[in-house]
């Protein structure tokens, strides 16, 4: 495929710019040593993540699929974790929702050459984020890692309600910034929501693969860092 005519790239945020993993357990360490001196926890942070990281990446499907709501989100992850490890305390589970969203979008870890790629694509292309986190958390995510000046428009699952890979929201994206999907282009980590998501509604893809996973589409192209952005484009 050739990227000639594109003008605008569409960028998914978490998993493929900001580092959520790395950004994630950091604030858990922070929390989980806070729960080990001030509470009846005895499990260590690596015993918490190994419970805690498929139920929270069970959960994001769930809502993605409207099957809970944003609510039961924050808050079940954590409960439902505590109880796999013995505590059945819905304060404890509380207190770890509260202090996540209020400690996780202040870490500035993105994944590597995201600075460098965007500073370069900024210069030649329209950038904008369609996402399908919670509003007041990438806001605070974009600013605190200092990526906010390269996007024109920020569009959130949240704002609009409609998450993806929904094709509604990436019509929306298109509108919002003025963009025709054969000029447009998504980036992004999950297959399903951002790669999926943007065919349906006629926007090329590029899957961001860092885990090289055997999901395949003919029409898409694969990279594995975002360093290739730039030889690409």
């Amino acid at each position: 495929m050739t990227y000639k005519n594109i003008k605008n790239i569409f960028f998914d945020l978490d998993h493929t710019l900001w580092d959520f993993e790395k950004n994630s357990e950091e604030a858990l360490s922070e929390i989980i040593a806070k729960c080990q001196k001030n509470c009846e926890f005895n499990f260590s942070l690596e015993e918490f993540l190994d419970v805690y990281k498929p139920l929270n990446e069970l959960m994001w499907k769930l809502y993605r699929e409207n099957k809970i709501s944003k609510e039961d989100l924050r808050i079940r992850r954590f409960s439902d974790a505590l109880k796999e490890l013995g505590v059945v305390n819905l304060k404890s589970a509380q207190f770890i929702a509260d202090e996540y969203v209020r400690i996780s979008p202040r870490k500035t870890n993105l994944f590597p050459h995201a600075m460098d790629a965007l500073d370069y694509l900024s210069k030649k292309y329209k950038l904008h984020i369609i996402t399908n986190g919670f509003e007041e958390i990438q806001f605070t995510k974009l600013k605190m890692s200092n990526i906010e000046v390269f996007f024109d428009e920020v569009i959130t699952s949240e704002a609009i309600g409609v998450k993806k890979p929904d094709p509604i929201i990436f019509e929306f994206a298109l509108e919002k910034a003025g963009a025709l999907a054969h000029e447009s282009i998504m980036v992004g980590d999950n297959y399903e929501a951002d790669i999926l998501g943007a065919l349906s509604a006629k926007i090329p893809a590029i899957y961001f693969n860092m885990d090289q996973k055997f999901e395949m589409h003919e029409n898409v192209k694969q990279i594995t860092n975002l360093r290739q952005l730039m030889e690409i484009f």
